[in-house]
Order: C-alpha cells, then sequence, then structure tokens
C-alpha cells in the first residue's frame, strides 16, 4: 500500500490543521491555567507546611499526627470543640499535630499547624463548607515529608476519602472518630425522601466507610453500641472528648450579664447552649416551659447558639405563648461572654437525643450551674445523678418539676452545683488525650510490624 505523502514544513496549513492545532492550544494554556490556579490556592497550605517544618524534627517520642476535618472554628459545633481541645493539650504535652481543614470566608483566625483548603458553600448550609479534594491531595508531596505517624480523620465527608487516600500513599494507619449518629439526623435535613430509607442508608454508608478503618474512636459507649450494631468489625475505642478544666474555667466577663442584656435582676434563668438543630429537641424546652412559669414567672429561657432551627423554634414560642420568656442570643465567644452565661443561669436544660457525648454538661458543672437533662445515647455516659445534675425523663411534667424543685430550693441547688464541680474536673482533658495516644502508639506499632513482615517475604 503506497504511504502518504508527508506535505512540506513550509506549506499551508489546512483549515481543519489550524483548528485542531488551536484546540489543543487552548487545552493546554487551560490546563496551565487549572495548574496557576491550584497553585495559588495551596500556596496558603503549602506556606504553613513550611512554616512548621520544625514538627517533624519535634523531640523524642512524641507522636506527630495528621488530622483532617470537613469543620472547625469558626464553625461552632462539638466536633470544632473536640478536635480544638485534643490538638491543644496533645501539643501541651509535647506531641505535634497538623490540622487540615477548610477555609471559611468569614471570622477565620490563622493558627500555627492548621492547614486551611479553598472551600466551598454546602447547598442549602450556610454554616458548612465543601473541601476541594483534589487540592488536598495535592499536598500528598509535602505530606510525605512530615514522617507522620497515624492520620486522625474527624467527619466522613472529603475528609474521610482524603484520609483513606492519604493513608495509603503515605503508608499511614488511619483512625476516625465517630462524632455524629448521622441516622438520627438526617431526616431533618432531607425531608422529601421516608425517613427510614435515609436511616438505612446512613447505616450503610457508616459501615461502608468504618470498614475502610484501621481504627474507630468513639466518644460514648452508646455511640460504640450503636456502630457495633451496625455491622462494623473495625477495632472500636472509647475515648470521651476531656475539658480543658482551667483554660475554660478562667475567663471572667467584668460586665453584669443581666444588665448587659436587660433582664430582671430577679429572673430566674434557664440555659440552653449549643446549636439551634432540630435534633437538640429544643422545642420541647419551649414546650415545658409554661409548667414552669407557672410556678415561677420570672424565668426566662436563654438559648445560645445559631442553626437552621432558629426560625422554627421562634415561631413554636410564639405559638406556645411564651416567646416572651425565651431570648436567643446567637452564638457567644468561648473567651468570657459564654462563662458568663453559663455562670448568671440558674439552671442548665439540655433533653437533645442524638448527642454523642454533651460537652456543653460538663462545662455547665464545671462553673457551678447545676443541670437538668434527660439522658440519651451520649449524655448516658456523662450524666450521674446527684453528681451536678437531675435526670429528667423526656416528658413535660417530670421535666418541669425538676426544674421547678431546683428554682424552688437554693440550697439544694447550691449543693448540687458545689458536686458539679467535683464531678467535671474528673473530665479533665489530659486523661483522655493519654488515651488517645496509646490507641495512635498501637497503630503506627502495628502498621511498622506489618510492614516488616511484607519486605521479608
Amino acid at each position: 500500500m503506497p504511504q502518504r505523502r508527508r506535505p512540506p514544513l513550509n506549506s499551508p496549513l489546512s483549515d481543519q490543521e489550524v483548528a485542531a492545532l488551536t484546540h489543543l492550544a487552548n487545552g493546554n494554556a487551560l490546563h496551565l491555567q487549572h495548574e496557576a490556579d491550584r497553585e495559588a490556592r495551596l500556596e496558603p497550605a503549602l506556606t504553613m507546611l513550611h512554616s512548621t517544618a520544625s514538627m517533624a524534627n519535634a523531640q523524642p517520642g512524641c507522636m506527630k499526627v495528621l488530622m483532617i476535618s470537613d469543620v472547625y472554628f469558626p464553625r461552632v459545633n462539638g466536633v470544632s470543640t473536640s478536635i480544638a481541645s485534643f490538638r491543644g493539650t496533645l501539643e501541651r504535652l509535647g506531641h505535634s499535630v497538623t490540622l487540615i481543614c477548610p477555609d471559611y470566608p468569614l471570622g477565620q483566625v490563622d493558627e500555627p499547624g492548621v492547614l486551611r483548603i479553598r472551600s466551598h458553600p454546602v447547598p442549602g448550609d450556610p454554616e458548612d463548607r465543601i473541601m476541594r479534594y483534589r487540592d488536598l491531595l495535592a499536598l500528598t508531596p509535602q505530606l510525605a515529608g512530615k514522617a507522620f505517624d497515624v492520620i486522625h480523620v474527624h467527619t466522613p465527608f472529603t475528609a474521610h476519602y482524603a484520609g483513606i487516600a492519604l493513608g495509603r500513599r503515605l503508608g499511614l494507619p488511619v483512625v476516625a472518630t465517630y462524632h455524629t449518629l448521622f441516622e438520627a439526623y438526617v431526616h431533618h435535613y432531607i425531608r422529601w425522601l421516608p425517613g427510614r430509607w435515609l436511616r438505612f442508608a446512613a447505616r450503610r454508608l457508616s459501615v461502608h466507610q468504618c470498614q475502610q478503618l484501621d481504627a474507630l474512636v468513639a466518644p460514648s459507649r452508646t455511640m460504640q453500641q450503636a456502630v457495633a450494631h451496625y455491622g462494623v468489625t473495625t477495632p472500636i475505642t472509647v475515648i470521651a472528648t476531656g475539658l480543658a478544666l482551667e483554660a475554660f474555667c478562667q475567663p471572667q466577663d467584668q460586665r453584669d450579664f443581666r444588665a448587659h442584656y436587660d433582664l430582671p435582676s430577679k429572673a430566674r434563668l434557664l440555659l440552653y447552649v449549643g446549636r439551634a438543630a432540630f435534633e437538640k429537641n429544643i422545642d420541647f424546652l419551649i414546650d415545658m416551659l409554661p409548667q414552669v412559669l407557672a410556678e415561677h414567672p420570672t424565668t426566662r429561657l436563654i438559648i445560645t447558639g445559631e442553626g437552621p432551627a432558629h426560625a422554627s423554634l421562634v415561631r413554636r414560642a410564639q405559638d406556645v405563648g411564651v416567646s416572651d420568656a425565651v431570648i436567643f442570643l446567637g452564638y457567644l465567644d468561648r473567651h468570657g461572654p459564654l462563662q458568663a452565661v453559663y455562670r448568671a443561669a440558674d439552671v442548665f436544660v439540655f433533653a437533645s437525643r442524638t448527642e454523642t457525648q454533651g460537652m456543653v454538661l460538663l462545662e455547665a458543672m464545671a462553673l457551678g450551674t447545676p443541670v437538668v437533662s434527660t439522658a440519651t445515647m451520649g449524655t448516658l455516659d456523662v450524666l450521674k445523678e446527684g453528681e451536678g445534675c437531675l435526670i429528667a425523663e423526656e416528658n413535660h411534667n417530670d421535666f418541669a418539676t425538676k426544674v421547678n424543685q431546683l428554682l424552688s430550693d437554693e440550697t439544694h441547688r447550691a449543693q448540687l452545683a458545689l458536686r458539679g464541680q467535683t464531678y467535671a474536673a474528673s473530665w479533665h482533658e489530659d486523661t483522655k488525650s493519654a488515651a488517645l495516644v496509646a490507641l495512635y502508639r498501637r497503630l503506627a506499632a502495628e502498621r511498622l510490624t506489618n510492614t516488616g513482615k511484607e519486605v521479608r517475604k
């Protein structure tokens, strides 16, 4: 077959050849632009990694931990609080921790060892962000030079899949904390599908993700039992988040809390602290309030925090006829204002059905505020009757009776507050962090042993 004769190099290009070469050039330029954009996005994270070069040369015996999470401050929730507690304690005890998390458009504070990844909003959820998966994995070469011992994932979204991928690329064990019982949450946010389907899907996804891990941390025994019941066979260790007792109790707000918010000096104050979310069962507290007002007409229910249920809760207070007695304060800074509202409250009230632990209960006790709460899920591990709290049934009569009992008896309230401060001290963060370090060491040792066996083969 005769070969096709090539045209001379100086011959003019056909229209088809011009179009093909133009397309190729445009594609190459677009690729280069994408790469340049990615490098620009990664520049802050890379700068942070280079600035923490000394972490790779930390003192002998320390653990070098890479944490990854889809949420962190300024996003306020229990996961952010838990990460901050463990990070701070581990570093104070001589270990090094690098955290990868999303960037936020407002309220973000730069911290040493925190790598912010460019992110975009979650549709329908203005509080949360989605990290760019490819940008996170693009950090692999720089992360490899840090000689981490373990990867600790805190959320089941981008962070989980990136953590698994990085574990494989870097040859590191991956552990995750199962902070959230998603089957109890998801139907509040995806209302157009049957709750049974959503719970089944949440359980299947949890099993799939947990089976990819080397180890799992559960913040409570109840959470451990729930995940094991799903069929997860990955080893589960119960390690609750500890309380930074000294740091949390130290801030003092010199302002008079009642005067600042124009509250009557003799008003009885009930306090809820946490997200204004549907699963927190705050509407139960509002529905219970009329029975407290019947005995203590000056009572005010203070709700701090923000979230998707805020508008619904405002309407609920109006429907129940207690809107004048319910005060929504939004988020309060944890360095003074939050402590002030805890100290000003007469009773802390809580009825969430889905807590993995319930740190706010310990915070209230640590600051001398007695608690009336239901005991479900993680709060079962935290609450002990008489140790700073009265445990109530989830019905309005029993809950209101216990609240009224404390509001009417100052001596009992003071005794319960004192016992609560002693009890909260037993949840010190140093103890919980020591348990986490022991788990890290075991996983690192197992990985070294398994690697040695593979080499000998």
